[in-house]
């Protein structure tokens, strides 16, 4: 199953606050971080981009907080986003020491549940993060316990990692745990139970086998149902999931040697589910009208430049899903549009170098990319 990860273009990887944070220091795992660089280092050298998902900023946070639960937790949404306040620059300067010795650059990104359900911030989070591997850096992402409410929280990094693996189309998640994959039941309460190596699919049985959140370590959320859950999460979105354990020094080169793990597998590329996602989700709030070497050009698999349209119907904002016609008055395309209606009106028919000047700001790739693009076969 390893060669999944050798041949992965695109590679998310999700920690928990307990690799993150020494339970009983409350400080950066200074050292096991600094062994992790090198394995992303390792994956970056290979011509892989990673993305890495880190958890950790409320356990750094909380020993400078007064008004915290017996249980060192703080207790009230106000005191965990406070701790979050506090620990998560901790937490960007533990990284960024360990990867400033592999020479790998940095780059926070602090998400909530909005910014992957909401069309506009989606869009936006995605050009931004394929921007930032473009350029050889490694994103580092978290919730953003600061503003986020318990209405709009994820609740746990591992869901958090699902939802960015597809919003990069990565073909691997890595979640790292405190447990080298799933079994028929809790490993540490029965030694005889049976390790999973593998899956085609988040199964109710297999659903069945997961247990609580690790409550040991005192700093988590997230527990197997959850890893379970962002797994389910990634299938459909073409991407494999690997659990396996983090603990050990050097765990992503672990796991490349072959290490345990319980991997759930997906059969289809990133590309073709995300091609299926858009088949059966876009309603189109507007359309364009495009010309003969637009048309001629989308059929060829190009994006749609601001060039080949001629006009505009309807009242859309950006992210919304319109249609893109011929000058039949034929829908050869649907997509989301990366411009709303009243700058596309402006734009149309532009030169991609002439928009930014038109606009007044920097212009995108395309109206449409591609890779938010389906053709259909002439609709009227």
């Amino acid at each position: 199953m390893t060669t999944r990860l050798e041949t992965a273009e695109r590679i998310v990887i999700k920690v928990g606050s307990a690799l993150i944070v020494d339970p009983k220091t409350r400080t950066p795992s200074q050292y096991w971080l600094t062994t992790l660089a090198a394995d992303i280092a390792e994956l970056h050298a290979a011509g892989k981009q990673v993305v890495l998902v880190s958890s950790g900023a409320v356990a750094l946070g909380r020993p400078f907080l007064n008004k915290v639960e017996k249980s060192g937790r703080p207790g009230s949404l106000e005191l965990k986003q406070a701790a979050s306040a506090i620990g998560q620059p901790r937490l960007m300067a533990a990284l960024q020491a360990a990867f400033d010795l592999q020479k790998l650059p940095l780059a926070q990104a602090l998400l909530t549940l909005d910014d992957t359900e909401i069309r506009r911030r989606w869009l936006n989070g995605r050009a931004t993060l394929f921007t930032l591997l473009d350029n050889g850096t490694i994103p580092v992402i978290n919730e953003n316990d600061t503003v986020a409410t318990s209405e709009i929280r994820y609740g746990d990094n591992d869901r958090l990692a699902a939802r960015v693996a597809q919003m990069i189309d990565a073909d691997v998640l890595v979640l790292l745990s405190d447990i080298d994959g799933l079994y028929t039941e809790d490993p540490r309460k029965n030694p005889d139970a049976t390790h999973i190596g593998s899956a085609a699919a988040v199964t109710p049985e297999f659903r069945s086998y997961a247990g609580d959140a690790n409550a040991s370590a005192g700093v988590g959320t997230g527990g197997m149902a959850t890893k379970l859950d962002a797994a389910a999460i990634a299938w459909t979105a073409g991407c494999s999931t690997v659990i396996t354990l983090g603990k050990p020094e050097h765990p992503i080169r672990k796991l490349r040697n072959g290490g345990r793990a319980t991997w759930i597998i997906s059969e289809v590329t990133p590309q073709a589910a995300r091609m299926s996602w858009l088949s059966g989700h876009l309603t189109p709030e507007g359309s364009v009208t495009v010309d003969a070497g637009a048309e001629k050009a989308l059929i060829s698999g190009a994006s749609l430049l601001a060039v080949g349209i001629r006009s505009v119907t309807g009242r859309f904002t950006r992210g919304a899903a319109i249609a893109i016609q011929n000058p039949k008055g034929k829908t050869i395309a649907k997509g989301m549009v990366a411009y709303d209606a009243t700058e596309i009106e402006q734009i149309k028919g532009l030169q991609t170098g002439d928009v930014s000047e038109r606009l007044g700001y920097p212009a995108r790739s395309a109206v449409i990319h591609r890779d938010n693009m389906i053709l259909v076969d002439g609709e009227e």
